[in-house]
């Protein structure tokens, strides 16, 4: 079973996700501010990281550039989940060290799809 870890501090969106990924058969691993995500990616190593932007402790774009630091983190790959639609806030997330970008409000229909082509990305 693929592990996914959620670092996102909207409940309702937390809800969302957890509930879309686990009734398509995967296990979700959450934190919900910066800190903990980065704790949980070290002790969980996860498949698959979805990365809220805006959080409390330490922001999402802070988060990437932590774990990328870590080269036995490489290969996971890390999708910003934000509702930041601005002209170039995808650059500004895939230079921070993600590997991709959805946009909030997500759609349920594709989110999966999603999913699924960025785990493609995983290695090793």
């Amino acid at each position: 079973m693929k592990k996914i870890l959620v670092i996102e501090d909207n409940e309702q969106n937390l809800y969302l996700l957890k509930f879309i990924l686990e009734k398509h058969g995967y296990e979700v691993i959450v934190a919900v501010d910066g800190q903990e995500g980065i704790e949980k990616t070290v002790s969980e190593r996860p498949d698959l990281i979805l990365l809220d932007i805006q959080l409390p402790v330490m922001d999402g774009h802070a988060v990437a550039r932590q774990l990328r630091k870590n080269s036995q983190l490489d290969n996971i790959p890390i999708i910003a989940v934000t509702s930041y639609a601005m002209t170039g806030d995808r650059e500004k997330a895939i230079e921070s060290g993600c590997n991709g970008y959805i946009e909030k409000p997500i759609n349920p229909d594709t989110f999966i799809q999603q999913v699924e082509h960025y785990l493609a990305f995983k290695k090793g």
